[in-house]
Parts: structure tokens; C-alpha cells; sequence
């Protein structure tokens, strides 16, 4: 089950940091509004998963997948730039969170 919270509160930040780039700095309604719901279920989220996970393994792994996807959706719908140098990052915040998952995340 904290698992499956875990993965929701991702795609929930994930969701909300996309639309953060649509609210063109908060000027426009809805894509603003979808930030700060897609926030707020995140953190939510995030808080239940806490109940059974510990909270340095969780937060990590919420951060890093977060940050991975995001630069990936960056990279494959946003038009941004790509570089070795950020596909290694990419790859080492995968390799961090399996290994956080090999080390006991339980």
C-alpha cells in the first residue's frame, strides 16, 4: 500500500509541476489552479505514505522519481534541451532510488 500512496503522490507532483509551467508564472486561472491541486494531493499523499514508510527512504524516492520524470517530460513534450550530461544525471537518480530500495526501504 505505500507503494501504490508513494506512486500516486508522484504523479500527483509530477502533474502539478507541468501545470506550474502552463500557469505562465501564476497568470493564468487554470493551469495555476491545477498546481495547487496537484500539490496539495501530493503532500497529502506523501503524508499517508509516511504511515508505513520511513520518511528519509520515501521523501527520496518521491523527490528523485519526481525530478527524473520531470526533466524527461522536459526533454520529450517541453522542447528542452538534452545533453549527456543530463541523461547521466537522469540514470543516476534511477540507480539512487533502486539502490535506496535494495538498502531496506521497507
Amino acid at each position: 500500500m505505500g507503494y501504490g500512496l508513494l506512486a500516486a503522490a508522484i504523479a500527483a507532483e509530477v502533474a502539478g509541476t507541468t501545470a506550474m509551467k502552463y500557469s505562465e508564472g501564476f497568470t493564468r486561472l487554470w493551469p495555476s489552479l491545477a498546481t495547487l491541486a496537484g500539490y496539495l494531493l501530493a503532500f497529502t499523499l506523501l503524508a499517508q505514505t509516511l504511515k508505513t514508510m520511513q520518511v528519509g527512504t520515501a521523501y527520496a524516492i518521491w523527490a528523485g522519481v519526481g525530478t527524473a520524470a520531470v526533466a524527461v517530460i522536459g526533454i520529450l513534450f517541453l522542447g528542452e534541451s538534452t545533453s549527456l550530461a543530463k541523461i547521466a544525471g537522469i540514470a543516476l537518480v534511477i540507480v539512487g532510488v533502486v539502490l535506496l530500495n535494495l538498502g531496506g526501504a521497507h
